[in-house]
């Protein structure tokens, strides 16, 4: 009698002990009675009827899935690999578990495809140049499909962009031909500039022949700094002021 009273103690203390949960903070709980949905535990310590209930625990941080990468034809006909990052959280624990299998294989395949067709719809150089843009489309078109889920999806990036080679030789090629271009574009703007400015210098000189001495007097202390240079007048430069007046008389 007391050995069926221990074992009936021990099989009591067994069952308890199997009913015992612990759902973290970053958790939640889908309990099910009898394969029906019967509530939502909140974190802490909690106890379920062995056999009779359970429960599937739900991670509601954000949570990161790789999108792998994969051929993409371009609108203008470029083959591209591409990859990309998807960032979502489960607002609705239940949903999550009752109206989807898997819901992080679901987003994966979901974002996959939005990443294809997105890409597939542009052109290479707004692949190239507007990632952010194309990222948001497709976390707005993941994000109406998952929303049935509980799901919210927070964030999507495009990673990395693979280029055949022949078109990175190509790209390579136009970007140093647009670089050419700028600068001789520079250059010539430049010379326009300068020749601006001495044409706008000989007029003041035309006008002024005070400034054109000055100018001779600058010339004269430019070649005066090298000191193997000698200055030679044939004759002063009075005699250029005389024979000046002489001809206007």
């Amino acid at each position: 009698m007391l050995w069926l009273l221990f074992s009936l103690i021990i099989t009591l203390v067994l069952l308890f002990l199997s009913g015992i949960r612990v759902i973290n903070q970053y958790e939640r709980g889908v309990k099910f009675r009898l394969g029906r949905f019967v509530g939502i535990l909140e974190p802490g310590f909690r106890w379920i009827v062995p056999i009779i209930e359970r429960i599937e625990k739900v991670d509601i941080r954000v949570i990161t899935v790789d999108i792998p990468s994969q051929e993409v034809m371009t609108k203008d006909n470029v083959p591209i690999r591409v990859n990309g990052v998807v960032f979502f959280r489960v607002l609705e624990a239940e949903k999550s578990v009752l109206e989807v299998e898997d819901y992080r294989y679901a987003v994966a395949q979901l974002s996959q495809s939005a990443l294809r067709d997105m890409c597939g719809k542009a052109e290479l150089d707004t692949v190239l140049a507007k990632r952010e843009e194309i990222g948001n489309k497709i976390k707005e078109i993941v994000d109406k499909e998952t929303d049935p889920w509980g799901i919210k999806i927070t964030d999507v990036k495009i990673k990395d962009i693979e280029l055949p080679e022949n078109m990175k030789r190509a790209m390579a090629h136009q970007a140093e031909a647009e670089r050419d271009r700028r600068a001789r574009v520079i250059l010539a703007e430049a010379e326009k500039q300068a020749a601006q400015k001495l044409l706008e210098a000989g007029k003041i000189i035309d006008k002024s022949p005070s400034a054109l001495k000055l100018r001779l007097y600058q010339t004269l202390s430019d070649i005066a700094a090298e000191k193997n240079s000698t200055i030679v007048f044939p004759f002063p430069e009075e005699m250029l002021e005389m024979f000046k007046r002489f001809k206007k008389k």
